[in-house]
């Protein structure tokens, strides 16, 4: 494990495998630098891969008070870390902060969105995300947890069995980051139009063909914001993809 020190003066722990030219991977809700180790080792054979803790996760500070630009200069430190570029790759919310940095002109080689899970323009997204965090006020993580997995698209008997990995609920009260991250730029509408478009790096926009239909649907809305922007599909995959089924395809785009 290492530590940068962000902005605010919030340490940030990351990890950091393999060589190459630099990748940062960004995990959504309820993941830390742990979750997308599987991922990295695949792309360790090629490439220099930082996982690291969002902050508020694992072995991060968290940093008071939140707020969606922190969580930017905490991805800015690791850049220079590296040497002061990096492709970066989100998956789910983690593609909506990767997004963030990149509308932010962070010097990114190249971006990867993997099912960003931005809603159909005639859906508050507040509104079930309300019922998410007054639960967490009031100390019940676990259906937290659970609600907000079924609010993904996971069947409830997946999403009670997952909710009850240990510490999964430990993390319940990040969901508030993620919920702050996937409304940044809405400006009214499901999917943050102007900020998509500042994007300027070459990116890629990837969703499994088997994913909940919303987030096959948002991700045909962002590849046609993104100036530069190519959309691929993982044939028969879910929100989560098999790390030797993911790295092959994240690998080529940042390889050409």
């Amino acid at each position: 494990m290492q530590n940068v020190t962000s902005a605010d003066g919030t340490t940030i722990a990351y990890d950091r495998l393999g060589s190459g030219r630099p990748v940062i991977l960004v995990g959504g809700a309820l993941c830390d630098r742990q979750s997308f180790r599987p991922l990295a080792d695949e792309l360790a054979s090629e490439y220099d891969v930082v996982t690291y803790d969002r902050r508020g996760r694992g072995d991060s500070g968290a940093g008071t008070p939140y707020s969606v630009e922190r969580e930017v200069e905490d991805i800015a430190a690791l850049v220079a870390a590296l040497g002061g570029t990096s492709a970066i790759y989100g998956h789910s919310s983690g593609a909506g902060l990767a997004a963030i940095a990149a509308s932010t002109g962070l010097p990114f080689t190249k971006v990867v969105m993997h099912e960003p899970p931005y809603g159909p323009d005639d859906v508050d997204p507040s509104d079930d995300g309300e019922q998410v965090l007054e639960r967490i006020r009031d100390g019940r993580n676990l259906e937290a947890v659970e609600l907000f997995l079924m609010m993904t698209g996971m069947p409830k008997p997946q999403a009670l069995q997952w909710a009850a990995t240990p510490g999964l609920a430990d993390l319940a009260p990040t969901l508030a980051y993620d919920f702050a991250v996937m409304e940044h730029g809405l400006n009214g509408t499901g999917t943050p139009v102007e900020l998509l478009r500042t994007i300027k790096p070459e990116t890629l926009v990837l969703a499994g063909t088997a994913t909940a239909p919303f987030m096959l649907d948002a991700a045909h809305r962002v590849v046609g914001l993104i100036p530069n922007a190519t959309y691929a599909e993982l044939p028969d995959q879910h929100h989560a993809v098999p790390p030797e089924v993911l790295a092959p395809v994240v690998a080529e785009f940042l390889r050409r």
